[in-house]
Order: C-alpha cells, then structure tokens, then sequence
C-alpha cells in the first residue's frame, strides 16, 4: 500500500530512548532529530575560511549530543553554550551517549565519511598539536 501525502505528513515518527549513563549516576533521553536539524548539524561540520572548506570536528560529540538529549517534556536540555562545557565531561560517558544518537538519527560512519571527504588537510587555525 503506497502512503498518502496526509498519511506521510500526519506519521508520528519522531522517537525517544533512554540510555544509561553510570558515570553521570543516571539516565539521560534522546530524541530523534528532525530532517532539517539533521541538516543543520550537519552544515556545521563544515566552516569556510579564506575561500576554502575545512572539517569543523571541535567538539563533534557534544554537538551532536547537545542536539538530541531532551528533558521528560521533549525539550532540549542543552543550548550553544553548554556543548564546550559538555566536551568536559567523560569521554567514555560522551562516547556511550554519543553512540546512542548515531544509531538512533541513523547516522553510519560513512555518513561521517562523506562529509568529511575532499577537504584540505591542513589543520584549521583553532587545532593544536599536543
């Protein structure tokens, strides 16, 4: 059965899940990101210096999980300026969160591949080597 235009546009798609997260004594909630929050996610990977396109990973998973983890009303619990903060936290915590949102939006590592593919490899003016 082929869907409706009213069918497609009225389907409650947009789904939760709780991930445990023992280092931060809880659990936090994820949501689904809407196709255009997806897209401006992904936008921002991408910065234009000097006429030339260059990755923007600075703090790719508390981009990523600031944009998904919602409170119990399904509002985001984080803005702008809670993700350099957020990037303090565990990177073990990070990781299990940020996994969680991949796998929920649908993202693979060639997503992340394709985006990032055909960009100078100069390091951009905010990277350090350590």
């Amino acid at each position: 059965m082929l869907l409706s235009r009213e069918q497609i546009l009225k389907a409650d798609d947009l789904r939760t899940e709780d991930v445990p997260v023992p280092e931060w004594g809880g659990d936090v909630r994820i949501k689904t990101l809407k196709g255009k929050e997806r897209d401006a996610f992904e936008q921002s990977m991408v910065e234009t210096k000097g006429g030339k396109q260059r990755q923007n990973l600075k703090n790719f998973r508390a981009r990523l999980i600031a944009k998904c983890v919602v409170n119990e009303d399904g509002e985001l619990m984080f803005s702008p300026p809670d993700i350099e903060p957020l990037g303090e936290k565990s990177a073990a915590a990070l990781s299990r969160v940020f996994d969680a949102c991949q796998r929920l939006n649908g993202f693979s590592e060639g997503d992340v591949e394709e985006l990032t593919e055909g960009f100078d490899d100069a390091p951009s003016e905010d990277s350090t080597s350590g």
